[in-house]
């Protein structure tokens, strides 16, 4: 009997993922639930009933699809999920088949490192643990987010003790995607530790400080006219990935984009960061079936 060679196989499940996002977008309706609080213990304070909250964008019809917990940017001092144009990356990540978790958290400087990792972790742990409750997919979780969004989604998806606060390993995530996001230590926690903010410093609060080989998939991206040194920051960091021994860490850097337009444009269909999140996402399904 003829046997399909196994190269073959792999692209006819990688096109057959690709048809069906093809298939969802800008077809799905949306489904919102809004501000679910993704904390849940008994003395949390009222600013964290407040600010630990999230909106789930979820396909209207179907089941089993992936879901992206986002993560708004504002320096860590400031930003909403409710804001545009983070409403409309997830009404249009939705449209091509991803549920989308978008996540407020608290700020500095009423609080301080790692407070606000700890509420992105939550809320990663929160969907991990939820999400198969409205029809997605527990396998299927990706964590993604814009400027200091990006540097939640990698510090909290790098430094196992956040998500093991929860129970939850690294391993649960499947794909990370840092958009813009500080690679170093972030710009606000040197203010908080009375350091110039423009002196670039690496620790414990910088995500390229723990590069790991076990780490999820990465696919870090910035745009070519981002903020200085932003695009060197992501640069390093998946070179440091990948000398750590990762073996499926990306950088993209957009040509022409600055620090607002790197997202601003997602929504529209033939974004090139759009394209590039959802061919991560596919491939990465594909490669799991």
């Amino acid at each position: 009997m003829f046997k399909i060679p196994s190269f073959v196989r792999s692209i006819t499940t990688l096109l057959a993922f690709a048809c069906l996002f093809a298939s969802a977008a800008y077809a799905q309706g949306v489904v919102v639930h809004s501000n679910i609080a993704y904390k849940s213990a008994g003395n949390l304070s009222e600013y964290e009933r407040e600010r630990n909250v999230l909106d789930l964008y979820l396909p209207e019809s179907g089941s089993d699809f992936p879901v992206i917990v986002w993560f708004h940017g504002g320096g860590l001092t400031a930003g909403d999920k409710a804001e545009e144009p983070h409403t409309a990356i997830a009404r249009s990540l939705v449209a091509r088949g991803i549920a989308v978790a978008s996540v407020n958290y608290r700020f500095s400087p009423r609080v301080s490192f790692p407070a606000y990792v700890e509420d992105a972790a939550a809320a990663i742990a929160w969907t991990i643990n939820n999400i198969g409750d409205y029809r997605g997919d527990v396998a299927k979780v990706f964590v993604s987010g814009h400027s200091a969004g990006g540097y939640l989604a990698a510090m909290a998806s790098l430094d196992e003790h956040y998500l093991g606060a929860y129970g939850i390993s690294l391993g649960d995530i499947r794909g990370v995607i840092p958009i813009s996001g500080q690679m170093v230590t972030h710009a606000t926690v040197r203010t908080e530790r009375n350091l110039p903010a423009a002196r670039p410093i690496m620790d414990v609060a910088a995500p390229a400080y723990h590069v790991r080989e076990d780490a999820p998939p990465f696919l870090a991206i910035a745009g070519g006219n981002d903020l200085p040194a932003r695009p060197e920051e992501n640069r390093y960091f998946i070179a440091a990935m990948k000398a750590a021994g990762h073996q499926d860490a990306t950088y993209l850097e957009v040509a022409g984009r600055n620090h607002g337009s790197i997202i601003g444009l997602i929504p529209e269909e033939d974004d090139p960061v759009a394209t590039a999140m959802v061919n991560f996402i596919t491939r990465l399904l594909a490669a799991s079936e």
